[in-house]
């Protein structure tokens, strides 16, 4: 019997909706909890606040000091991480298949009874604005900050850290006020994988939240994306010119969303690539340049950006333009081969980490609500044709772009 054909999938009577998928021959168990609220859910007026709660929810409980859970975790040698997303808080653990029930047992703990001591929030506030700072020194990510507050609009496009303004306004009860109403067991996506006992984790899950969270719903609403094409331009002293440009594409629920996913392998899926090889290669426009593509719930944004110099930005964006344009007017058998050999071959080889098969089942419930098999991906992507893509590239026009540029000059090309 095949992996995929051996997945178990409940929701659980309190609430949670739980996953599982018990791999022979590892050596190691993984599982993750996703919380269905993110920075979308923040107030307007408290930007920020999501990660600020993932920043200090685990520096102490009803129980424990941060440094007595932190060193519970270590006594069992777990290998785990935690952050804010747009959408989802995700917790994520890896240990020796002996010590998932303690391992579980410590995450109910930060995540139902965490204490926010002041100081910690404190700490956490004062992290962010200094990250808030460090931006400047990153274009790459002032540049993604920007495209996102554009392409996706006032909520889905929030950034990470938030403002200053709304930092200075935040305080603990706040952050502990954001855990009450957004934390519950109805809004949980709980995957596992590896060497677990699927039973005795389900019965774990349903005896430990129990009862955790009623009133804070099920956090299953998507969020409107808010596309505002156009151009706008960030003055900035430096010597390359970032450009970025997206354009909407279409939900990972989508038919055609295999079809972007061999379109963006060939756009940008390696040193072969058309991105790499004309714009970087043939006409050595580029310090950097890709393509790639976001999926909130229900939704979906295509990218493609660079970093050049200030003279040839120009010439750059056109380039950016036409390699996208140009794939259905010359796309080729050979790159359509190539593009398929590359997204198997990461899926078998980076993807395959039971890690990273457990992070990829928290995401099919996230989008999908249900497992899918990695074959019957795999199969979606093997079939899509030179003729799917034409189609797609024909029904998602790019007429409509919005366009970022960070650096000393905006754009004086009149392209859309």
């Amino acid at each position: 019997m095949s992996e995929e054909e051996r997945f178990h999938h409940e929701r659980l009577p309190c609430g949670v909706e739980f996953a599982a998928l018990p791999i022979a021959g590892r050596r190691t168990a993984t599982f993750e909890i996703r919380i269905l609220a993110g920075m979308a859910n923040e107030p307007s007026d408290k930007l920020g606040i999501a990660n600020l709660v993932a920043e200090s929810i685990d520096k102490g409980t009803a129980k424990r000091s941060g440094q007595a859970l932190n060193d519970a975790f270590d006594a069992i040698g777990a290998q785990r991480s935690l952050f804010a997303g747009r959408e989802a808080f995700v917790f994520r653990c890896t240990c020796l298949p002996e010590f998932v029930g303690q391992a579980l047992a410590l995450h109910v703990e930060l995540l139902r009874t965490p204490a926010f001591p002041e100081e910690s929030c404190a700490v956490a506030i004062d992290l962010a604005k200094q990250e808030l700072t460090a931006l400047d020194d990153e274009p790459d990510e002032m540049l993604r900050k920007f495209l996102a507050r554009h392409g996706y609009g006032e909520v889905l496009g929030r950034h990470t850290f938030g403002t200053r303004e709304s930092l200075d306004r935040i305080t603990g009860e706040d952050i502990s006020a954001y855990w009450r109403s957004h934390f519950g067991a109805a809004r949980m996506l709980v995957s596992a994988g590896g060497v677990v006992d699927v039973d005795r984790f389900s019965e774990a899950l349903e005896a430990r939240f129990e009862g955790f969270g009623n009133g804070t719903g099920d956090g299953r609403a998507t969020f409107p994306l808010e596309f505002s094409p156009g151009r706008r331009h960030y003055d900035k002293k430096l010597e390359q010119e970032y450009i970025g440009i997206c354009w909407p594409g279409v939900p990972k629920t989508h038919p055609d969303y295999s079809v972007e996913v061999v379109l963006l392998a060939v756009l940008s899926g390696g040193m072969s690539s058309r991105l790499f090889t004309e714009v970087r290669e043939k006409q050595g426009l580029v310090y950097w340049v890709g393509a790639w593509n976001e999926h909130p719930r229900g939704a979906g944004m295509m990218f493609a950006g660079a970093s050049s110099t200030p003279p040839n930005c120009d010439k750059t964006y056109r380039s950016l333009l036409r390699e996208v344009d140009r794939l259905a007017e010359d796309i080729s058998e050979e790159e359509m081969a190539r593009a398929k050999v590359g997204i198997a071959a990461k899926r078998e080889t980076h993807g395959d980490a039971t890690s990273s098969r457990v992070g990829e089942l928290g995401a099919d419930l996230f989008h999908y609500g249900r497992p899918v098999p990695r074959q019957e991906k795999l199969d979606k992507v093997m079939a899509v044709t030179i003729d799917d893509v034409r189609r797609y590239l024909g029904e998602q026009p790019r007429d409509r772009l919005c366009v970022v540029t960070l650096g000393p000059r905006p754009l004086e090309d009149q392209a859309p």
